[in-house]
Parts: C-alpha cells; sequence; structure tokens
C-alpha cells in the first residue's frame, strides 16, 4: 500500500505522518527531495540545488515530481520500493499523475479551519506575510475530481490528529 497525504500548508501533514510512523513501526516514510535547503528545517527531506534535481528528473529517479511555492518536490522511486504501507507527502495538483503512476495509491487529505492554518503557518516562521496569505489562498484549492479520498481534519490536540490519520489509514476505510 502507498498512501499519499495531501493538503493546505499549516493542515499538520508532516506532524501527523510523525505521530503514525511512531504508532505504527511497518509504516515507512518516503523521504522527499526539495529545491530547499536542508537547514530551512521542517520536515525530513533531501535539499538539493535546481539543477540536481533537475539532473535526477533526467535520470528518472523520481516515481514522481511537482512544483508547488516556487520550489520542485519529488518522490525517488527506490523510496517506494520494498515491502510494507509506505507514506509520503504529496500536492493535491499533483495526484492526477500519481494516481496514473502508482497503481492502487490510497489518498489521505489532512486540513484544519483557515484561522488555524494561519496560526500554523506564523508559528513556524518560514514565511513571511505575503507568502502566508498566498498558502491560505490556495488552501481551498479542492482536491481534482475523481480522485477518491479519505478525510482527516487536524483541528484538535496532536494525539486526536494522529489517531485520526491512522483511522483513516485502515484497509476498511472507504474513500469517497
Amino acid at each position: 500500500m502507498i498512501v499519499a497525504v495531501v493538503g493546505p500548508s499549516g493542515a499538520g501533514k508532516d506532524r501527523l505522518i510523525e505521530g503514525a510512523l511512531a504508532a505504527r513501526p511497518d509504516l515507512r516514510l518516503a523521504r522527499r527531495v526539495i529545491t530547499r535547503p536542508t537547514e530551512a528545517g521542517g520536515e525530513d527531506f533531501e535539499g538539493v540545488l535546481p539543477e540536481d534535481f533537475a539532473a535526477m528528473r533526467r535520470a528518472g529517479r523520481f516515481a514522481l515530481d511537482w512544483q508547488a511555492h516556487g520550489l520542485a518536490y519529488g518522490i525517488p522511486r527506490d523510496q517506494l520500493a520494498g515491502s510494507g504501507p509506505v507514506i509520503f507527502n504529496g500536492s493535491r495538483a499533483a495526484l492526477p499523475q500519481a494516481m496514473a503512476r502508482l497503481p492502487g495509491l490510497r489518498v489521505v487529505l489532512i486540513t484544519a479551519p483557515e484561522a488555524l492554518l494561519a496560526q500554523r503557518l506564523a508559528a513556524r516562521g518560514r514565511e513571511d506575510a505575503a507568502d502566508i496569505a498566498g498558502r491560505l489562498a490556495r488552501a481551498g484549492f479542492a482536491m481534482p475530481p475523481g480522485i477518491p479520498h479519505v478525510t482527516v481534519m487536524n483541528d484538535a490536540d496532536p494525539e486526536t490528529g494522529v489517531a485520526r490519520l491512522l483511522n483513516a489509514l485502515q484497509p476498511d476505510r472507504v474513500a469517497r
């Protein structure tokens, strides 16, 4: 099983994924490659220069890649190989491509109320007010048509959010 976790900036995707990984040792994280310095913090990712990302893309190293927020993101093929369930932080806009390239992909949408998104974005300190406003404007981006998914509302404490994500990962959960 491969699971794409998507949702707006500030929804808490990384925190919930981290909690799910701690609770379920059978889950593996597909570590993203991003054209952002590794020191920028946040999730565990491989930071690369844009020209290195482009070379990796040309070499076919990504199972999936996309552009967002002025950065390039990629999920390396080798991160999806092997047995056991794999989870990755994805992009709603890249889901049609992901569904075509990753048969059987499951999608979990993590979201939160806009006021909470704004609060979380400000607290992480990576963006200025204009960047936060831009991210909030994109927060309402609809799921692409025809993409079955399970929604997790992350509007409570981290433990509740992790429990909701773990519930969404159950094989019997019906995506809509």
